[in-house]
């Protein structure tokens, strides 16, 4: 079988240190962006006007310098760090409640698999050995729940942080040009990017090596106790994710309607009552619920990897490099990513407009290329040349060069899905601009054309994500499909840089609207934003692609554990299940985009109050109420998010004690199916009606012109598209895909549960 080049000596070194540059790095990115001053410095000659640089500005050149719109964009910035803050407080307060109580029930329900008992009991994979107790399954299980919990919610508020650090900064940096503006915003995203990925390895890191203190030799039950590190993860992602884009697009919603269709005023202006709450709602919706999200992803994918090796050859025969191969992934993830942010940062320059989008896609490919020499020379040095892998049951003898390919084909397929998401979603090619063109009769056909690419947009990232799964279930069965999982993940960094750099653009145009900034400003966070809204989309395409292959992956786990021989689709116990299953997605969905339109109908009636009852307000002589809209979207999430949390939380345990594990899988495999393909096109059919509505509003080519300008009939039917939209995109679209993680980890936890006490009714009946 051959042993692995690297020690466990330097495996237990290099991990930690990967993780330990990585927050570095993110820390010294925010250092260069905290250097853009957010107060006039009137003291000394040399900085008077020039914002802590020496670059002389626009607003100097055309005689316009003013120290208030320096001082406006600091307390617009405060007034959203605020809002953004106080409401993730008020949903942790929520959530904190849940991760205690489910915390609770992890414990009871674990440990009551054998009666509490402290003695040790046979493997579950080998008779012949014992193994740790089910009790301290249950207890170590309920700690690595919190731990995931608990960095999943720090994920998320560090991410919100640092965006409302960065969006004001941005605006003033758009004064020299749009070079230095792109510079801080990405550099803003990549502290985000940077502090997850690294937190998240070194938190599963410590972990690992704590519980080995106390599992010793049992590998197994010391992986499987892991799996709730996941758990935790995602069952805050989808709080985040679900009450976020509530939140978000409520606002939003608001704000389109009354502002831009019945009053004619453009997107963000200060005399607007929602925009404060819009411009929150980006930074808790897009920027902690994503940071979430992806932690999820990443912390599952990892579990999923390790419980499967820890019953193959590498966990049997106690090879920690190799049982270790998923965090050595991650670790050169880290390194690769933070070369190829030098290249966006510091190696090219950006000059024009133009150039953004490209500079955003060059990342991509630029960490896809590095990151498969990377897992080239991970695979080569850290596995042996030959291994055994647990295959339902058997052992599969897998060489090292096809787990090499495993990885590289999710990598690979995430950047397919990247670019398709991208061709769908982008007004630079032809879907958009078809959608955009049937806005010239009316909202109806632009409906119609939005949900058609959203649909067609399907076809290529399912045929990837199938190609990816054969390709590494063929080589190395569930573990080929955890790695594809990781792959698809390693590249996490500058995949959440580029994501986050978008609400960071769109904040950064709203700050400059609402700050009374000249129109060549706002011109310049405009492109920043559509740049961003389509690399959003790209991150939503990964974050559902990952998805797929991530909860396969648990699935295939917790067939393992259940002791499943075969799901057999024709058994009538897993047919009703596959068929509740693909269920599920869709209303998961419904009470989403309910939630949504409920909220937006609170918002709506409370702006056009305040247009209709404040004198003044239209004319700019009176302040709206902005606090009142914010209150709005707040009560309105917090509520609005319990229901669909619960019918995600409650499910698997519903069904694994009422019906039994065979049941259980068939609702896990129907929800994959289902889940997936709504995602990719209700993310693809939103993003495509905004960004036809930015393709008219810019009006950068012929074709555009002709359809403008903004308040014609075009754009106002392009404004109701990108509605409908919005809570696609931002709410139910991205929610889903932790929706089928999620369904599926939780499963796993509880597996053993499910197959000794699982089953209530058919032992009955």
């Amino acid at each position: 079988m051959g042993v692995a080049i690297l020690s466990d000596l330097a495996t237990e070194i290099i991990i930690p240190v990967c993780a330990v540059v990585g927050i570095v790095f993110s820390l010294f990115q925010w250092l260069l962006v905290s250097r853009v001053k957010l107060s006039p410095e009137r003291d000394s000659p040399a900085n008077r006007n020039k914002n802590g640089y020496t670059d002389s500005l626009i607003e100097e050149e055309e005689g316009l310098n003013d120290h208030s719109v320096v001082i406006k964009c600091a307390e617009i910035q405060n007034a959203i760090s605020e809002g953004a803050t106080s409401f993730l407080f008020t949903e942790y307060q929520y959530v904190g409640i849940f991760m205690v109580a489910f915390a609770i029930l992890i414990f009871l329900f674990l440990g009551s698999v054998e009666s509490f008992s402290t003695s040790s009991q046979p493997c579950t994979y080998d008779k012949t050995k014992t193994c740790k107790p089910a009790l301290a399954t249950a207890v170590f299980s309920t700690v690595s729940f919190l731990l995931g919990a608990v960095t999943s919610v720090v994920s998320g508020f560090l991410g919100m942080k640092i965006a409302t650090y960065a969006n004001a900064r941005t605006t003033l940096e758009a004064r020299k040009g749009v070079g230095k503006a792109f510079i801080t915003a990405f550099r803003s995203g990549a502290v985000m990017g940077f502090l997850l990925a690294a937190n998240g390895l070194l938190v599963l890191y410590i972990a690992i090596n704590l519980f080995k203190l106390y599992y010793g030799e049992d590998w197994g039950g010391l992986f499987e106790s892991i799996t709730g590190y996941g758990l935790g993860g995602s069952s805050m992602a989808l709080f985040g994710r679900v009450g976020g884009g509530i939140y978000t697009k409520a606002a939003d919603v608001g704000a389109d309607l009354v502002g831009k269709v019945e009053r004619n005023i453009p997107e963000d202006d200060p005399r607007n009552p929602a925009v404060i709450a819009d411009n929150v709602g980006d930074n808790v919706g897009d920027i902690a619920g994503m940071g979430s999200d992806l932690f999820g992803s990443y912390a599952e994918s990892s579990c999923a990897a390790l419980i499967v090796a820890s019953i193959s050859s590498f966990g049997v025969n106690h090879e920690l490099t190799a049982m270790l191969y998923p965090l050595l992934i991650s670790s050169m993830g880290i390194l690769v990513c933070l070369l190829t942010t030098l290249f966006a940062t510091d190696i090219f320059e950006i000059k024009s407009v133009k150039e953004i989008e490209p500079a955003l896609k060059r990342q991509l490919i630029i960490s896809t290329a590095l990151m498969t020499v990377g897992i080239a020379i991970i695979t080569w040095i850290s596995l042996p040349s030959s291994f055994t892998i647990f295959d339902f049951g058997a052992q599969k003898v897998v060489k090292n060069w096809q787990l090499f390919l495993c990885v590289a084909v999710g990598l690979w397929a995430g950047l397919i899905i990247g670019f398709v998401t991208e061709y769908y979603t982008s007004n630079a090619y032809s879907p958009v601009q078809d959608v955009a063109d049937a806005c010239r009769t009316g909202a109806a056909t632009n409906v119609i054309f939005g949900l058609a690419l959203g649909y067609k947009s399907v076809i290529i990232p399912i045929f990837a994500i199938a190609v990816s799964i054969y390709v590494s279930f063929t080589f190395a069965a569930m573990y080929g499909i955890a790695v594809a999982a990781l792959g698809m993940l390693s590249t996490i960094a500058t995949g959440l840089a580029i994501d986050a750099y978008g609400p960071i653009s769109d904040n950064a145009g709203g700050i400059a609207e609402m700050a009374g900034m000249s129109h060549r400003i706002r011109e310049r966070t405009d492109a920043l934003d559509a740049a961003g809204n389509t690399t959003a989309a790209i991150g939503k395409g990964f974050a559902i692609g990952s998805a797929a292959l991530v909860s396969l992956a648990l699935f295939g786990a917790f067939v393992s554990r259940a002791a499943i021989s075969t799901v057999d689709v024709l058994s009538p116990k897993v047919f009703i299940g596959l068929i509740v299953g693909a269920m599920l997605p869709y209303w998961f969905s419904a009470m989403t985009m309910k939630s949504v339109g409920s909220a937006a109908l609170k918002m709506v009636e409370e702006v056009r109050r305040q247009f209709n009852s404040i004198p003044g307000l239209m004319e700019g002589l009176a302040k709206p109420d902005y606090a009142t809209c914010v209150k709005i979207s707040t009560d309105a999430s917090i509520k609005a998010m319990i229901p669909p949390g619960a019918l995600v939380m409650l499910t698997p345990l519903i069904v694994g004690i009422f019906f039994g594990v065979e049941t259980l899988s068939g609702v896990l495999a129907g929800s994959l199916v289902s889940g997936v393909q709504i995602a990719i096109s209700a993310s693809n059919t939103g993003g495509a009606w905004d960004n036809a509505k930015k393709y008219i509003e810019a009006g950068a080519t012929e074709h555009a012109r002709q359809l403008g300008p903004k308040g014609s009939d075009p754009h106002k039917a392009a404004v109701i598209g990108d509605t409908i939209g919005d809570p696609l995109k931002d709410t139910s679209g991205p929610s889903l895909n932790i929706l089928i993680k999620l369904m599926a980890v939780e499963s796993l936890v509880f597996a053993p549960f499910f197959a000794a006490h699982g089953g209530l009714l058919f032992k009955i009946l």
